[in-house]
């Protein structure tokens, strides 16, 4: 009987024809390191230079994957935020918004305010950089690392009478629910009927104080009840927006119109 604490023999290993780097390509892909795959040739030509040592290399590879990671991460999360247009506040006018307080907006721009759970509602009349404002938050907060579901008022309603038609009303309202920024846009400028506003007032009332929420509207909010049919489900619904709510009121003159008056200036001017 053989004894039970003999080692095992030693098994040789069989010999291979695959070149080395060819093993390493694989093993990296199969850890997805692309970095790796990519910049390890490259970045050991540069230790060698520099006579680093494999920490320092190793260190350097590691730094080139996180910064790949992240900006993969970033796109991804643009990509399901669903944006219409990919804008940021480099091209926004504030001057053409003095009505726009700028700190506040740019202090919102570091996505704080999302990790407390506070709320952003934007209001003022049409072509006054609402959805821009929108927008260049949505993608600061991609940026920062939160997930983000943009959508008009409109297509939001549509989306929930459509699921609840289908059975699957609750799968969205969990996805909705889950997001960390969900940006509704253009609130007041289509109607929608009472069963709407209901589901619409379900999926706000379930991310109270659990994720926020970015709204956009012509409205001020006396005139929402409007929308919703109802001065009680209106003010339970403000009741809970307003709770830990920035404002930003943006009142000043169009820029589609400002725009369209400069056009026909230089026109005229041209002639």
């Amino acid at each position: 009987m053989s004894d039970p604490m003999m080692p095992l023999p030693a098994v040789e290993a069989e010999p291979t024809s695959v070149p080395p780097a060819v093993l390493l390509a694989n093993h990296l892909k199969a850890l997805k390191l692309p970095s790796f795959v990519r910049e390890y040739e490259k970045v050991a030509f540069e230790a060698a230079q520099d006579r680093a040592d494999y920490p320092r290399y190793l260190l350097r590879l590691c730094e080139l994957e996180r910064i790949d990671r992240d900006r993969r991460m970033v796109e991804r999360r643009i990509r399901m935020a669903r944006f219409p247009h990919t804008k940021s506040f480099d091209t926004f006018d504030f001057a053409a918004q003095p009505s726009l307080n700028k700190a506040l907006v740019l202090e919102l721009a570091r996505g704080e305010w999302i990790e407390r759970r506070n709320n952003v509602i934007a209001l003022g009349p049409s072509g006054t950089g609402k959805t821009h404002t929108a927008l260049a938050l949505g993608l600061a907060a991609c940026q920062k690392g939160y997930s983000v579901a943009f959508t008009t008022a409109a297509a939001m309603v549509h989306d929930l009478m459509e699921a609840r038609g289908e059975r699957r009303l609750r799968g969205l309202q969990k996805h909705l629910a889950q997001v960390k920024l969900l940006i509704l846009d253009e609130l007041g400028y289509v109607p929608f009927t009472a069963v709407g506003g209901e589901l619409l007032f379900e999926v706000l009332s379930q991310r109270y104080e659990r994720a926020s929420t970015l709204i956009t509207s012509n409205l001020p909010f006396d005139e929402w009840t409007s929308l919703f049919g109802s001065e009680r489900l209106t003010g339970a619904l403000l009741d809970r927006l307003t709770h830990h709510v920035h404002i930003l009121e943006m009142n000043g003159e169009s820029f589609r119109l400002a725009s369209s008056r400069k056009r026909q200036r230089d026109k005229g001017e041209a002639k």
